[in-house]
């Protein structure tokens, strides 16, 4: 009966405080319970800063709300919106119908999505609802997402912009994040990989304008980091090949050849798949290696402008677009590649037939006893019995052959450079005043200043800085990247930290000590006064025991908190770095 459960209600005793506060310290409880196994460090001060950028994360999730043709149309029986729309942004994206919860950025000053930071929000959320992870990516891949040619919407304001394509790398994390293979969601990953072909392709048409394998893709997220806007046409007829455009294509590639060896091991059709991004591979990096992209003199990748003509003018400007050629690296196991005699063979011809393409890029056996740089045929066992492979032998996927690698983490270990107290800047500090960059061409001279806090431009509205300041997913790419590399190269692979210093370290003490770095910018300091991130309010925080604060990017020389203030999102790898501090092993370590 309706009407006696409505007075049975309304009789309901009023909860007590008592009650009220016995249901929180169970929620508390519960909270404690769900934590235990995910937070490993036994320092209490890590362990608060890793809890706080979960429950962070988790706050970001909010409800989105965007029809694109209802947009352009209007509402019914209510006065019909600009024509204009129709020649406006996203006006070819008729297909988005967009109500869902999602990670946004920052919910409360950023509440939308940006596909690439959601990538890097799923892989902080693998730790603790990997479902919610796995439905995120799937999401972007959708019909309703996912335009007809194959692009994965930007952000709202332009879902036609160009940012890195990351989503292949965020499927990988997702999947790879269950610590037993056989509990692995090859569902999930079979469904994301047929639609990653399509935003392959898209790529591919799009951004390859010579079709050199040359790929460009304006600012890639990276805003004011170039001489000039990188999004905006350039003069005359002129071309920008970008060190980092391809570089990303590359790196996309590794993902998609690593997806599709997963799925190969239970079905064999994807060993042709997984050759085919083999080729897409080595034949981008090749590219890249052999281009103006690489500079010899300097040892270091950089942006190349190209006139009509044909002349070629570097961008000589040492910033993070010239470290990302060092993301795209991967080891492929003999173990698995002798299970898949198909791709197996496949390589081995591309590596035999075509050795213009391995002239450049790292193909490298680890072998029992020794490295060796395959000038013999690839995969082919050596006679020698000081090269005997075993199972346990690898191969190294990279751009960087050994001696490039070096000389581009010389530059990026130099304290003097990109190396800061709290991280790795986005551009190399011998920038700064008096002495900023300059770049010459005809009557025009640009000038790039190394700015370690906020913009003094308006470019990209101004709100965000690319030439100096920390950001916590391209430096939690590098610790990944190094420890890729130190995964091959082991303890035979040094070099000085700092460099100059004298003091060598492997690889993987590297990638720890930049984690912890990165992880200072958030605990409180030793002599007590608060937390580097707080910056000139560290004190006020520390005085009213204030939660911490996730911002969007940091001052290297202070550790101070930049930008929005609750971005979480990003900004939450945090916890999966402190992960890595608190058990000393690889980050993301998925095998």
């Amino acid at each position: 009966d309706p009407e006696k459960k409505e007075d049975d209600a309304m009789q309901t005793p009023p909860v007590t405080a008592a009650a009220a506060d016995q249901i929180f310290e169970t929620r508390k409880h519960e909270a404690d319970e769900f934590y235990a196994p995910r937070i490993l460090t036994d320092d209490e001060d890590l362990q608060l800063v890793q809890r706080q950028a979960y429950a962070g994360l988790l706050w970001t999730k909010k409800f989105f709300c965007y029809f694109v043709e209802d947009w352009l149309v209007g509402d019914k029986n209510m006065p019909p919106p600009p024509k204009e729309r129709w020649n406006n942004r996203n006006a070819t994206w008729t297909h988005m119908y967009a109500s869902d919860v999602l990670s946004m950025p920052d919910a409360w000053e950023y509440p939308w999505f940006a596909a690439w930071d959601s990538a890097f929000h799923c892989t902080a959320f693998n730790n603790i609802d990997n479902e919610f992870s796995k439905s995120q990516l799937l999401l972007f891949l959708s019909d309703r997402y996912l335009h007809p040619d194959g692009q994965i919407p930007a952000y709202e304001w332009n879902f036609s912009d160009c940012n890195p394509p990351v989503h292949a790398w965020g499927v990988l994390r997702a999947f790879k994040s269950a610590p037993i293979r056989k509990n692995r969601d090859f569902a999930f990953l079979k469904s994301s990989f047929h639609s990653l072909l399509m935003n392959w392709q898209s790529w591919v048409a799009k951004r390859d304008f010579n079709n050199d394998s040359l790929y460009a893709g304006g600012f890639l997220g990276l805003d004011n980091i170039g001489v000039f806007d990188r999004s905006a046409p350039l003069p005359d007829g002129q071309k920008l090949q970008q060190a980092d455009g391809t570089a990303w294509m590359s790196f996309f590639a590794s993902c998609m050849f690593q997806i599709a060896m997963e799925l190969a091991q239970h079905d064999p059709v994807y060993e042709e798949m997984a050759g085919r991004f083999f080729m897409a591979f080595t034949s981008i990096a090749d590219a890249l290696n052999k281009s103006q992209l690489w500079d010899e003199e300097d040892g270091f990748y950089y942006d190349v402008i190209v006139t009509p003509s044909g002349k070629k003018y570097p961008m000589k400007l040492r910033s993070l677009v010239g470290l990302v050629p060092l993301f795209a690296c991967t080891t492929i196991s003999k173990q698995a590649l002798d299970s898949m005699p198909s791709l197996k063979a496949r390589i081995e011809w591309i590596v035999e037939n075509r050795p213009d393409l391995a002239e450049n890029v790292t193909l490298m056996s680890h072998c029992s006893k020794t490295l060796k740089r395959l000038e013999r045929p690839f995969l082919q066992e050596s006679d020698d019995e000081s090269e005997t492979l075993d199972n346990s032998t690898q191969y190294l996927l990279a751009i960087p052959t050994r001696d490039r690698l070096r000389r581009v983490l010389e530059h990026m270990l130099d304290e003097n450079k990109f190396l800061g107290k709290y991280g790795i800047r986005s551009m190399s500090k011998e920038y700064e005043d008096p002495h900023p960059f300059q770049f010459k061409q005809g009557d025009f001279t640009h000038e790039v200043r190394y700015l370690p806090a906020e913009s003094d431009l308006t470019m990209f509205g101004g709100n965000s800085s690319w030439r100096g300041p920390v950001w916590l997913p391209m430096n939690y790419m590098i610790v990944q990247a190094l420890d890729r590399y130190y995964q091959f190269y082991g303890d035979s692979f040094k070099l000085d930290y700092p460099t100059g210093s004298g003091k060598q370290m492997t690889l993987k003490q590297i990638s720890n000590n930049i984690a912890k770095r990165l992880a200072s910018i958030f605990t409180n300091d030793e002599d007590g006064s608060g937390r580097p991130a707080h910056g000139s309010m560290k004190d006020f925080h520390r005085r009213n025991n204030l939660p911490v604060l996730y911002y969007e990017y940091f001052n290297p020389e202070t550790g101070a908190g930049l930008g929005a203030s609750h971005q979480t999102g990003w900004t939450a790898l945090v916890a999966n770095l402190i992960m890595k501090i608190s058990t000393d092993g690889l980050v993301d370590d998925d095998e």
